[in-house]
């Protein structure tokens, strides 16, 4: 359940009905887009100012990407939408008896109606330890130190003579084989097979060691077999080892100096420790106007399954609320159009399924390229990202490598684990 705090009464509730949503992530952009231009007013609250389109996170992970060219500042992304707002600020709690959201700096906003879209973190299932010694790729600042971080790893072997620590440096670790691990690790396998043999001399790309990490029996278990058994071949062939039914407790029993977690998530703290329960129309019971939808509710497929963790039943669940709210519920309960998953490996290689269709290799590539600019926010974005695609297709290079070095010296952010821990 959400934290309750007491009824507070907040003056000057709008004429027109107020829709409160909070997150700016898939779900709750297209609720607020599906509302934009309506007889409604529209607050939208997140504590980024940007959208992040997470499914490139990896590539400004892997220096083919600049974190600008998957991130759509909200305020930029609804000018001249007269009817929406957005406020830059952390929820700490609604209250449903008074109908208001409460914020961190003490403010509170009335709504008739609320739209719970603050998506997930990373999972590390209650093990502090892991969460100390890993390096997630969730936002954009998990990319970043990640980033900074493989390339003080490079630049630190490059100029040690010591073996042992030389193999420490070079040996890099993902713990999950879903599409982001595998994404993940297949570009990091291109960036050491096409950018070390020309600027790091010092390093053989043999020495670099990548492995993955699944506690399945086989890659992208929410695939077909036969595409998880695509990637798994395909990921050996540029150099990656994989090991599947290798489960992670302890961030010690990995060696190298970098662990890699893209193993799970879980719903937004706003959940209070799990995805909310909704019903047909993905209201929350018990809370007259209020609305869940994406990683942080919890709704079920025709099976009684729940729907998956991504954006696409997101997306689809905020067009949906939107229309409900327009509407006044006259509508039919929500059912999710499965449009099918992707996942590339490398350069050339990706794996699809779209109902009983399935690609892989070029074929599933070049889908994969169309979709992923097709849901870019913004021409701006989508034109930088196929340039940069063309330019590394062409040059075979990954252009983003600069280490942003922090106010205590090091490559890493604040709070990323150092090196020699």
């Amino acid at each position: 359940m959400l934290r309750i705090f007491p009824p507070v009464r907040s003056p000057g509730v709008p004429a027109v009905p107020r829709v409160v949503v909070v997150g700016g992530g898939f779900g709750g952009l297209q609720c607020a887009k599906k509302l934009r231009g309506q007889p409604i007013d529209v607050v939208l609250v997140d504590r980024h100012n940007y959208h992040l389109f997470t499914p490139l996170l990896y590539q400004v992970a892997s220096c083919l990407l600049n974190p600008s060219e998957i991130a759509a500042p909200l305020r930029k992304v609804f000018r001249g939408a007269s009817n929406v707002r957005f406020r830059n600020a952390d929820v700490t709690g609604v209250d449903y008896a008074a109908r208001a959201v409460h914020l961190a700096d003490g403010s509170s906003l009335p709504y008739d109606h609320l739209v719970l879209a603050a998506g997930s973190r990373t999972n590390y299932f209650g093990n502090t330890r892991l969460a100390r010694s890993a390096l997630g790729l969730k936002d954009l600042g998990e990319a970043l130190r990640l980033r900074n971080h493989v390339l003080e790893c490079l630049e630190r072997a490059a100029t040690t003579s010591d073996a042992r620590e030389r193999a420490w440096y070079l040996t890099f670790t993902v713990v999950g084989g879903g599409p982001t691990g595998v994404e993940y690790a297949g570009a990091l396998a291109e960036l050491v097979r096409l950018v070390l043999p020309h600027e790091y001399p010092e390093i053989s790309p043999a020495e670099v060691r990548i492995v993955v990490l699944e506690g399945a029996d086989r890659l992208l278990s929410t695939f077909p077999a036969s595409l998880g058994d695509y990637a798994h071949r395909e990921l050996q062939h540029l150099g990656v080892e994989v090991q599947t039914g290798r489960l992670v407790r302890d961030g010690d029993d990995v060696g190298g100096a970098t662990l890699v977690w893209t193993a799970g998530v879980q719903a937004s703290e706003l959940g209070g420790g799990g995805r909310i329960e909704v019903d047909e129309w993905l209201r929350v019971p018990g809370a007259p106007g209020v609305y869940a939808i994406g990683d942080l509710a919890l709704v079920r497929d025709r099976r009684g399954q729940p729907l998956p963790m991504t954006s696409p039943p997101a997306m689809q669940q905020g067009r949906y609320v939107a229309r409900h709210i327009l509407t006044g519920g006259q509508i039919r309960p929500f059912r999710y159009r499965d449009k099918g998953t992707l996942a590339t490996i490398g350069r050339r290689a990706a794996v699809g399924k779209v109902g009983p269709l399935r690609f892989r290799g070029l074929l599933g590539w070049l889908v994969w390229l169309v979709v992923h600019l097709y849901y870019l926010i913004g021409f701006e974005n989508r034109l930088q990202v196929m340039l940069r695609w063309s330019w590394y297709y062409l040059r075979y290079d990954r252009p983003v490598r600069a280490i942003i070095r922090a106010a205590n010296g090091s490559g890493m952010l604040p709070g990323t684990p150092m090196l020699d821990d």
